[in-house]
């Protein structure tokens, strides 16, 4: 009987408001994050019963935290960080209860800075053990080592240490990606957070082409970083700690939502900046004009996030599906075959990011198989209107690297939609794994369990959706 070895989730955005695993105010919209949200309950309370059918001696599994865990770029350093100690005083209450031995945290876009802060600590401890003065320094590195090394998060380590519990407890980063590898090398499994199949997340490696054409996209995963990681550091992790400014920008995001709010938005903010900065030969009403077709350009990028497009009945647009395939083919094969002396035959290939979990077999250059893909969707909510391809998973994998997907939910107006599923990426004619087999009869031998987190969350969805409403109608109201 296969066991539940390793637990993968991302973009929980603790801290953020529209994050079902925050806790919310009673009747407001506002965050209190010193309880955990009922769904946060529900969620961990799954995952323990999943992992408590597991052999009694089979070793505690390791846990995935796979990008945009705390919400660093939408709200405060304090809200995240006390949201995610909720979801560590549930998987750890006491020390013969901790559901997980190992935690291993992959940065994403939202929480961008915890790489950057880690990535610095470890360049410190570098210099400090390994260069004598005078020495040649190395230049900084952007990524870690695919299958062996990790470094410690300082900021996450200063928070969970906090708790008794975990006292000496250390959380592992690594970045871009992470793998796990079976003992003689024919398997791997790969979590990548996504936000590199996405061009925006590329922007200064695009300007670099434009501007000087002799010089390609880059082709490996620290290249990828060492050219955008100050943008993405910049405006998706960092504003967030930047006061009224960080809390405008929630409102702004929010307003991009909404045609009608984006047109408003964008027309007095080109008419502020004409009225303030004259350009030479054009009169305010026509640079407000050139300004504002600017904007609405720039606007359309942000709104052109993949996590909010409309596309259809499929779980990727044609602009991140090119990217899936330009990351598997480029960066992590490149970094697979660097650190390795022959490409396993089998790789599992695990991201979130778009908020659309799903689960299919790919076929990528360069990979001796097809690939098993796993996206882990997320866990706010974005619109008014339910958007029937978000939804949350939980991505499992047992000790002989097989891999399954816990559909916890996809968003819907109906609630007897609200149902958990157990999925599996498999060829046409393969017959079902080992653990998507254990753990479907494992989901089905609780059905009241999984029930219960059905109907928190069925509630939880419609309170967000409607919040956002009412903030966009008291927008409306205030400005005419």
């Amino acid at each position: 009987m296969p066991d539940i070895r390793y637990v993968c989730i991302s973009d929980t955005h603790f801290g953020a408001e529209t994050s079902l695993l925050t806790n919310l105010q009673i009747a407001s919209s506002n965050t209190n994050p010193i309880r955990p949200s009922p769904v946060l309950e529900k969620l961990v309370e799954c995952l323990r019963y999943l992992i408590d059918e597991n052999n009694p001696a089979t070793p505690k599994p390791t846990l995935i935290l796979n990008g945009d865990i705390l919400e660093l770029a939408l709200t405060t350093d304090n809200e995240a960080a006390m949201a995610f100690e909720r979801f560590i005083e549930l998987i750890a209450p006491d020390k013969d209860r901790k559901l997980f031995d190992r935690i291993v945290y992959l940065p994403g876009n939202h929480d961008h800075h915890l790489w950057e802060t880690a990535r610095e600590t470890q360049y410190a401890e570098y210099l400090k053990a390994e260069v004598a003065w005078g020495e040649l320094i190395k230049i900084p590195w952007h990524s870690t080592y695919l299958f062996t090394k990790t470094v410690p998060s300082y900021f996450l380590n200063r928070v969970v240490q906090r708790w008794p519990i975990l006292r000496d407890f250390n959380i592992e980063t690594a970045y871009p990606n992470f793998g796990l590898l079976s003992p003689d090398g024919r398997r791997g499994v790969i979590f990548h957070h996504g936000h590199f199949i996405e061009s925006i997340y590329l922007l200064m490696s695009t300007l670099k082409t434009m501007l000087f054409p002799d010089r390609p996209m880059p082709r490996e995963a620290w290249d990828f970083e060492a050219e955008n990681f100050a943008w993405i550091d910049f405006f998706w992790s960092a504003l967030g700690r930047s006061g009224e400014v960080g809390k405008g920008l929630g409102i702004v995001y929010e307003k991009l939502l909404d045609d009608r709010q984006t047109k408003k938005l964008l027309a007095n903010l080109a008419k502020g900046v004409a009225e303030r900065y004259d350009l030479p030969g054009w009169g305010d009403r026509m640079e407000a004009q050139l300004l504002e077709w600017a904007f609405q350009a720039i606007a359309e990028q942000v709104r052109g996030l993949e996590r909010q497009r409309d596309t259809g009945r499929l779980w990727l647009s044609e602009d991140a599906e090119k990217g899936l395939w330009a990351y598997m083919e480029g960066p992590l094969s490149s970094q697979i075959r660097r650190e390795q002396d022959t490409m396993p035959a089998k790789i599992t290939f695990v991201f979130g990011h778009t908020h659309k979990p799903f689960e299919e077999d790919m076929n990528f250059a360069g990979y001796p198989e097809w690939t098993d893909v796993y996206n882990s969707g997320g866990w706010v909510v974005d619109t008014v209107q339910p958007e029937p391809l978000h939804g949350g998973a939980v991505i499992l994998v047992d000790e002989d690297l097989n891999a399954a997907s816990v559909r916890f939910y996809n968003e819907s107006g109906n609630l007897q939609d609200y149902k958990v599923t157990v999925g599996e990426a498999r060829h046409p004619g393969e017959p079902p794994g080992p653990l998507f087999t254990e753990v479907s009869a494992r989901v089905g031998n609780n059905a009241a369990l999984f029930q219960s987190f059905c109907d928190e969350v069925a509630r939880a969805v419609h309170v967000r959706a409607q919040n956002i409403r009412a903030r966009i109608n008291r927008e409306r109201m205030q400005e005419g």
